[in-house]
């Protein structure tokens, strides 16, 4: 087949049509929440004829509960959403034209105006016609064909010119333009002052002219996405995970996000789990065995076809004397074992698997070798003439006898695996301590607005687990340090620079202390961490400058 490439400025006027192809990942969730909520419930949802006046829906878009939709989860679109609180699906393609660089001043006035805090105007009378729905804001390309046209008496292909010359900022086409313009407004019976005044708005205009269509399609798509979020919030979020699951950090955004929503989230199970996030009879969404670090796609398949043949495992050496061990390998295993996959099996759990044999090896590596034995001699037995008698003799080995590992020795190798605490959290011990003394959870430190509009000192108390310390080098060649402080609900990142850093430079490690951090000077009850926050507004970080530090480790 003859190619060529053609430049896209060229690629019309050479007699060709420029066609844009996007994929979206977006429309892989929604076909996979669909085909959950069919498992699931028994129900075909023909997606694309869902009500547009779903009041579930908008409730969503009211509360700015937006994670995970496609385009308005940012914590900015959630804010003016909450502000906002669209009840049309209008409010929703304005929202989206507007949340971008550019128009993203106009919409407080946007929102002052559809709750009639702040008048509609309107330059000109004749564009109340174009602009009501915008609330007298020209927030499209659209509108702005449409006005010249009704304003000005341009055609169709001439307001089609002026709005390519404003979308690809051709300049030297607008100023040919507006002569144009004012001359045919003055003939309709228009004040040039006005005219002139409009033209300078649209050429404003023209740094983030925005085509309303393509605002329509994506918010159409949100639209359908936060429907399924709204009625049938643990497929829709099961599938999410699904399609994240190539991204630990995103996966564990979205876990928090189902705490948040009440979903009970379970771990990995050998007998219910599939590959990706599933919901399983009672309603709980059930972790996928492809989330987890060292499952292959390989050996989730062999197991998933092994289980829909022969049904499902009794006890670990079942699945010992039926996995192929070539293809679930000792890391598979070990993966499944920390991740809790075998915790259903009766007198099981995780250190088992772990304990050291007299060989020095871990039984894992011995049960293993015990479902090799198993399947050399049933292979053994079904080639020889004699295979109907000889039958198969391998003992079970016993399961060792240890204790099991405390709980944050457990879930510190859980979250290893998983990239996420999901049978229980650190901080369950401690939920007296919580309700006591915490004043905010972590997350709530990610929007600080009243302490930085500072109208007097505010105190901040949260609890939380220190994890991901680090000592760092800067350009200067001194150290510097930053952790992470998380708890249920979220977590944030401090740094901490010069006299500050050294003061506590010994407590930079990661062990399974908690702290507390506090504005204020005086120690909080108990053993805890307490750190003077401060707030940088050019950084998504925080600083922190030590009042003291006293540790709790896990000794």
């Amino acid at each position: 087949m003859w190619t060529t490439q053609f430049d896209n400025a060229v690629v019309e006027s050479a007699g060709l049509l420029k066609m844009d192809f996007l994929g979206l990942k977006t429309l892989t969730l929604i076909k996979d929440s669909l085909e959950l909520v069919r498992k699931r419930h028994g129900v075909e949802i023909d997606i694309e004829a869902i009500p547009l006046d779903d009041v579930a829906t908008y409730e969503l878009f009211q509360r700015g509960d937006t994670v995970g939709i496609f385009q308005y989860e940012s914590p900015g679109m959630q804010k003016h959403l909450k502000d906002l609180k669209p009840t049309v699906f209008g409010d929703l393609i304005a929202m989206n034209a507007l949340y971008r660089p550019g128009p993203l001043e106009y919409i407080p006035s946007f929102i002052r105006r559809k709750h009639g805090v702040e008048p509609i105007s309107y330059d000109l009378v004749d564009m109340e016609e174009y602009l009501s729905e915008t609330y007298g804001i020209t927030v499209y390309q659209e509108q702005v064909m449409l006005l010249s046209q009704k304003l000005a008496g341009f055609t169709k292909g001439q307001a089609d010119m002026l709005r390519k010359a404003m979308g690809k900022k051709i300049k030297a086409v607008l100023d040919q333009m507006k002569p144009q313009f004012v001359q045919g407004g003055i003939e309709r019976g228009h004040a040039e002052p006005i005219l002139d005044k409009v033209w300078k708005d649209w050429e404003a205009f023209a740094s983030y002219a925005f085509n309303k269509s393509h605002s329509t399609c994506y918010a159409w798509i949100a639209y359908q996405t936060a429907y399924l979020k709204a009625h049938y919030p643990a497929e829709y979020m099961a599938a999410v995970l699904s399609n994240n699951m190539n991204d630990i950090k995103q996966v564990t955004f979205f876990m928090e996000e189902c705490r948040r929503m009440k979903l009970h989230v379970l771990g990995p199970d050998i007998n219910e789990s599939e590959g990706s996030f599933t919901v399983n009879r009672e309603g709980a969404i059930r972790f996928g065995l492809l989330g987890m670090k060292g499952v292959g796609a390989a050996a989730v398949d062999f197991l998933l076809q092994d289980r829909a043949d022969h049904g499902p495992y009794t006890s670990v050496f079942d699945a010992a004397r039926r996995l192929d061990l070539r293809v679930v390998n000792k890391g598979t295993w070990e993966s499944l074992a920390l991740g809790g996959a075998f915790d259903r099996f009766e007198g099981v759990h995780r250190a088992m698997f772990f304990a050291e044999e007299s060989d020095g090896r871990p039984f894992v590596e011995r049960l293993r070798r015990y479902g090799q034995a198993y399947q050399d001699q049933l292979n053994s037995a079904q080639v020889s003439l004699f295979g109907e008698d000889s039958g198969v003799d391998t003992p079970e080995p016993a399961l060792p006898q240890v204790p099991t590992w405390n709980n944050l020795e457990l879930l510190k190798r859980e979250k290893e695996v998983i990239g996420i605490y999901v049978s229980a959290h650190p901080l369950d011990a401690f939920r007296f301590e919580l309700k006591t003394f915490r004043k905010q959870s972590v997350g709530e430190l990610s929007s600080l607005d009243a302490f930085v509009q500072g109208k007097g000192a505010r105190d901040f108390v949260v609890a939380g687990i220190v994890t991901n310390a680090q000592v760092r080098t800067t350009r200067t060649g001194r150290e510097m340090g930053s952790f992470v402080l998380e708890d249920e609900e979220g977590a944030t990142e401090f740094v901490l620079f010069g006299q500050q850093f050294l003061d506590l430079r010994s407590f930079f490690v990661n062990t399974t202390s908690w702290c507390w951090c506090a504005d204020a000077c005086s120690a909080p009850p108990g053993p805890a961490t307490t750190i003077r926050l401060s707030w940088l507004p050019t950084s998504t970080r925080f600083s922190c400058s030590a009042s003291y530090l006293i540790a709790k480790r896990a000794d």
